[in-house]
């Protein structure tokens, strides 16, 4: 297959990502408390309610924590243990490290969450190694706020909309596939750029934009005047139909 020219780059992605709020902060927040419960159940050598000859202690319930950030405040919950032995360098090592933690978020979510590059996140944050099971741990949890991202509500007009996708390598199953990503930039009425939707399909089709198109209506996507896409004709074909009122533009 041969490979197309993206009218959208990989960099303006993650540039709209890391200005983008609400995808930032939540999971931000969920990441930082994961690391919280991780490095409690490293201290423990035990999980929640995990019965083994091996622990060291047992938790005490949480304390409120407010972390400043600059993607806004976020509320955490600290947990305790009984002894008091648990102690955390989260917090310190946040403010020194966030800006590259921050990137890091956009950079994971672009690319897809993996171990490998949660456990270098985590790392830099903590101080130290966390197995990989912890780390797919973290992955596994990050998954229901990365799908809350890509299911939430659009709540303003975005008169430009422009309409790409890229092929990537996914592993599934075990075997390496080459999927279609789909991707939608708007351009709201001030002229900020917000990444509105990115997912994976097995082609470019007409069936597979239609489909996408008419989910971000769904999430509330209005006031389209312009639509700006390449010459698929698959493409073509679902703006036309799925947004007759917005004029068509090629790259």
């Amino acid at each position: 297959m041969t490979q197309k020219k993206s009218i959208i780059n990989h960099d303006d992605v993650k540039a709209a990502l890391q200005h983008d709020t609400d995808f930032r902060q939540p999971l931000i927040q969920r990441i930082v408390q994961e690391v919280l419960e991780v490095e409690m159940e490293q201290c423990l050598h035990a999980s929640k309610g995990e019965r083994t000859d091996a622990r060291l202690g047992y938790r005490s319930g949480y304390y409120s924590r407010r972390l400043i950030t600059r993607v806004g405040q976020i509320e955490l919950r600290v947990p305790q243990d009984r002894q008091g032995h648990f102690r955390t360098e989260v917090f310190e090592r946040y403010q020194r490290s966030e800006k590259a933690l921050v990137a890091a978020m956009v950079e994971m979510y672009v690319q897809g969450v993996s171990t490998r590059k949660v456990k270098a996140v985590t790392e830099e944050l903590c101080g130290h190694e966390f197995s990989a099971d912890a780390i797919s741990h973290i992955n596994h949890r990050l998954d229901a706020e990365l799908q809350k991202w890509a299911e939430r509500k659009l709540d303003e007009d975005y008169p430009y909309l422009i309409l790409d996708a890229r092929y990537e390598k996914v592993r599934e199953d075990g075997v390496i596939r080459s999927r279609a990503v789909l991707i939608a930039l708007g351009i709201n009425g001030e002229g900020r750029r917000r990444v509105l939707a990115v997912e994976l399909a097995n082609r470019e089709s007409a069936t597979s934009w239609q489909d996408f198109l008419v989910r971000l209506k769904q999430r509330g996507l209005s006031g389209v005047l312009l639509a700006i896409t390449d010459d698929h004709p698959g493409l073509k074909q679902a703006v036309a139909e799925v947004l007759p009122m917005a004029a068509w533009q090629r790259c």
